[in-house]
C-alpha cells in the first residue's frame, strides 16, 4: 500500500488538475455562449441563400449557366475538412476525422484535401494526403474574409477543371451536448428539386440569370463560413462537456483517494499503538 505521504502527493496533483479543468470549462462556456449566438444568428441567412439559389439554378440551362452549375464526370474529388486547431474536446475531431477517411476511402477518385483547423491538417499529413491548402488558427471570431481564401480556392479548382466534384466536412452544432458530423456536396451546386412556384413572387434586377452568377461565388463562401462558425460552436461546446466531466472525475478520485488516505493513517495509528502496547508488556515481563 503507497505511504500516506505519497496519497497526500497524488491528493495535491489531482486537486491542481481539478482547478485546471474548472477553469477551462468556464473559459468553453463563455466561448461556447458567443460562438452559440453567432451560429444560431447566421444560419437562417445561409439556409435562405442556398435555397433562393439553387431555385434559380434549376430554371438555368446546365450547358449554358454558370461554371458552378455544370456536372461533369468525377475524375477528382476535392474534401473541405473543418476541424478545430486544438484538443481536449472529446470525440469531436475524431468524428470528422473518421467521417472524411471514410469518404476518401469509399471514393474511387483521387482526393485532394482542403483543410480549415490544424488537427485534420496534421492528420492529413501524417497519413500523406494531398493537402492543396490549409487556413489555421482563425482565432474564436473568424468573420467571413478569414475563410474567403478556401472558397476561392475550390471555385478556381473547379472552373479550372482540377476538381470535379467538391464536398464539405464538419461538425454541426445541434445543442450542448450533441454535435453531428455532416458531410454534403458543395459543388456543383444542386438545383432545387421543386422550384417552381416558391421563387415566383421574386422579381429579379436585372435578371434571374444575372443574379445567379453574381451570387454563386457568394453562396460558396457563405456554405464555408457558415460550417467553421458550426464548427467553433461544437468545439467549444464539446470541449465544456468534457472539461466538466474531467471535473466530475477528479473529484471522484479525490473521494477514492482521501478514503484510501484515511485507511494508511489508521493502520499506521494501530501499528503504532500495537507496537507501543507490546512493549509495554515486555517491560512488565522483564520487571516482574
Amino acid at each position: 500500500m503507497p505511504s500516506t505521504r505519497e496519497i497526500r502527493r497524488r491528493i495535491r496533483s489531482v486537486k491542481n488538475t481539478a482547478q485546471i479543468t474548472k477553469a477551462m470549462e468556464m473559459v468553453a462556456a463563455v466561448k461556447m455562449r458567443r460562438a452559440q449566438a453567432a451560429v444560431l444568428a447566421s444560419r437562417p441567412y445561409a439556409e435562405r441563400m442556398g435555397l433562393l439559389l439553387a431555385g434559380l439554378a434549376a430554371h438555368q440551362p446546365v450547358d449554358a449557366g454558370h461554371p458552378l452549375l455544370q456536372r461533369r464526370p468525377v475524375e477528382r474529388d476535392a474534401l473541405v475538412l473543418v476541424t478545430a486547431d486544438r484538443g481536449l474536446c472529446g470525440a469531436l475531431n475524431v468524428n470528422a476525422l473518421r467521417q472524411a477517411a471514410s469518404f476518401m476511402l469509399e471514393s474511387k477518385t483521387p482526393v485532394s484535401v482542403v483543410t480549415v483547423g490544424r488537427k485534420g491538417r496534421d492528420w492529413m499529413v501524417r497519413h500523406g494526403r494531398d493537402v492543396v491548402a490549409d487556413v489555421s488558427q482563425l482565432g474564436d471570431r473568424p468573420t467571413l474574409l478569414d475563410t474567403a481564401p478556401v472558397a476561392r480556392v475550390i471555385i478556381d479548382g473547379y472552373v479550372q477543371n482540377r476538381f470535379d466534384a467538391v464536398h464539405l466536412v464538419y461538425s454541426q452544432f445541434v445543442s450542448t451536448t450533441v454535435q453531428r458530423v455532416v458531410q454534403r456536396q458543395l459543388l456543383p451546386v444542386e438545383p432545387a428539386a421543386e422550384a417552381g412556384r416558391h421563387f415566383a413572387e421574386y422579381i429579379f434586377e436585372p435578371d434571374p440569370a444575372t443574379v445567379l452568377n453574381q451570387l454563386l461565388p457568394r453562396l460558396i463562401e457563405v456554405q464555408v463560413y457558415q460550417a467553421v462558425l458550426e464548427g467553433l460552436a461544437s468545439e467549444h461546446s464539446a470541449r465544456m462537456v468534457a472539461m466538466h466531466n474531467a471535473t466530475q472525475n477528479s473529484q471522484d478520485v479525490i473521494q477514492e483517494l482521501t478514503l484510501s488516505y484515511n485507511k494508511a493513517r489508521q493502520s499506521g495509528i494501530t501499528k503504532e499503538i500495537l507496537e507501543i502496547s507490546s512493549g509495554a508488556e515486555a517491560l512488565r515481563a522483564a520487571g516482574g
